[in-house]
């Protein structure tokens, strides 16, 4: 009987780096916890990093809008407002990367 063993290397996709600013942008909001919405935006950014989303990335974008606008309506700290950026920005590259076939 063989068993699956753990890859010894991994490739870094534009997905591994949406994923990384997913969760750099929620402890940046659990550190930074207190100020008014940041429960909000905690509650919808554990829904933007739901399997659900992740299989339809379809649904993210909007998400991503909302989280967005909620921490401009609460004026969310700097810190929270330019994570918020760094998402969008791996967002679009993740689109990209679909659209010339590198993430299938």
């Amino acid at each position: 009987m063989t068993f699956f063993q753990e890859p010894t290397a991994y490739h870094k996709t534009a997905l591994t780096d949406l994923q990384g600013a997913w969760t750099l942008l929620r402890d940046t909001v659990v550190d930074e916890f207190g100020f008014k919405g940041s429960d909000k935006l905690i509650f919808h950014i554990e829904e933007a990093m739901s399997w659900e989303c992740i299989r339809n990335l379809d649904s993210m974008q909007p998400l991503i809008l909302l989280i967005a606008n909620i921490a401009r309506q609460y004026e969310a700290p700097a810190s929270v407002m330019r994570c918020i950026r760094e998402v969008k920005i791996c967002f679009d590259d993740v689109l990209d990367a679909i659209a010339g076939g590198e993430i299938i």
